[in-house]
């Protein structure tokens, strides 16, 4: 998933985008976790205006930065009293999800994935 900046005009720094200023964008597949709805080198829609909602694979920033595409159980407030989420993997025998690492904060919720596009396009 990389991020390019418009071009910096002369006398003027690049502006720095982020996923949320931008309707869509894109992400590819490493991985077995979320095998066997995706495989490896999948690409995917991703909406980062939608709202996320129990069920949904999402793309999450997880504490170690890693950007990972995860399914969203539920909405949990831990201790500490900021929301997030509960992500895990479709296949709990690998991977890293809520279950190691406890709930992800929802601002490092990145998006909702839309559909698959490639190799086999659905809906998602």
């Amino acid at each position: 998933m990389s991020d390019t900046s418009p071009p910096a005009r002369a006398g003027r720094a690049p502006r720095p985008t982020s996923p949320r200023s931008r309707p869509w964008g894109w992400a590819l597949v490493r991985g077995d976790s979320m095998r066997p709805g995706l495989r490896p080198g999948d690409r995917l829609l991703v909406s980062y205006r939608r709202a996320v909602r129990p069920g949904r694979v999402v793309v999450a920033r997880l504490g170690d930065g890693t950007l990972a595409a995860k399914r969203a159980a539920e909405r949990r407030r831990p201790a500490s009293g900021t929301a997030g989420w509960w992500l895990l993997s479709d296949d709990p025998d690998v991977g890293v999800d809520s279950r190691h690492r406890g709930p992800v904060p929802e601002p490092d919720v990145l998006g909702v994935v839309v559909a698959r596009a490639w190799p086999r396009p659905r809906r998602l």
